[in-house]
């Protein structure tokens, strides 16, 4: 009787979650058509809008998948959760891509393949917790040998520098990647490589995670792309492949940068603290970090004189 209930709930949820999404599409639609028609936009933040992402993604990347050529519509998202909030869902439903996600839960992976996203789109979702050593052979597993796909976008709140940094199967024309604000925007920082890195167990903050922007513009300039900037709110930076990158205004980590709105920080009994951009690097001084351009290792508190 109990499983009898749960399918049923299952069920319901996901009819009203369909019809919810129908709507949203719809706006989503129209506010694609509008982002189309627009030129010489001084910042991203111009062409936001929110459909499935955290914040304006969705928008962002409308704008920037409608002005450069993208022969392969492949994308591939990693840290989706359960899918219901990414930077990929509006790309699969409304512009018809095929995509790879990953996720390191189980229960992520079986509700995404329970959603009716899953028969009526060409998403493939696998289970796994990513580390430097397998990324490549997980893309591979999707991709085959096709290097030149449309869209990468990582968030594992963790070790994502490191993990973009070892990708070298793929040649996505645009990239998205979530960025620590808490690390500033000038110095190159990241959290030390450990392949078995949970954010919450790494600090009961959740502050102590991932790479500056400072970081990540480094190693896109390693790689051949341009940072043409970031979401108002300061989670994400937006890169694209530097034989591409012409029809956007392109900046440096000073001058792009924005602190992330985000205030999810926590205490040690994992209530919410609320803390502000400013007040962020203190509780996590003492924790250590990497500089990527000379792999010099220290404690934040020395690094930052605090």
């Amino acid at each position: 009787m109990r499983n009898f209930f749960r399918k049923l709930f299952q069920k319901v949820y996901h009819k009203l979650n369909y019809d919810v999404q129908k709507n949203l599409l719809a706006s989503g639609k129209l506010l694609s058509v509008a982002n189309k028609q627009k030129n010489d936009i001084t910042s991203l933040e111009e062409v936001e809008f929110q459909i499935f992402s955290q914040r304006g993604e969705d928008g962002i990347i409308q704008y920037i998948v409608d002005k450069i050529d993208i022969p392969n519509k492949i994308f591939i998202e990693f840290g989706v959760e359960n899918y219901t909030e990414s930077n990929t869902r509006f790309l699969l439903i409304n512009n018809h891509w095929s995509g790879l996600v990953i996720d390191g839960s189980k229960s992520n992976i079986e509700y995404i393949k329970n959603d009716f996203i899953y028969w009526k789109y060409d998403i493939t979702a696998i289970e796994s917790f990513i580390t430097t050593q397998n990324i490549n052979a997980l893309i591979q597993s999707f991709t085959g040998s096709e290097q030149d796909i449309g869209l990468l976008s990582v968030d594992v709140d963790g070790n994502d520098y490191w993990i973009w940094e070892a990708i070298n199967v793929i040649n996505p024309r645009v990239i998205v990647c979530e960025y620590n604000s808490a690390f500033g925007p000038v110095k190159k920082l990241s959290i030390p490589y450990k392949a078995d890195f949970y954010r919450t167990k790494a600090h009961y903050s959740n502050l102590y995670f991932g790479a500056s922007l400072g970081a990540f513009c480094h190693l896109a300039e390693k790689k051949g792309y341009d940072f043409i900037g970031t979401a108002g709110g300061g989670v994400n930076a937006f890169f694209v492949r530097k034989d591409l990158s012409s029809p956007f205004k392109t900046y440096d980590c000073v001058t792009g940068f924005k602190p992330s709105a985000n205030r999810d920080s926590k205490n040690k009994e994992g209530g919410l603290t609320y803390l502000r951009h400013g007040e962020r690097l203190n509780v996590i001084k003492d924790l250590h970090v990497i500089d990527v351009a000379s792999g010099q290792e220290d404690t934040i508190k020395n690094i930052f004189g605090l």
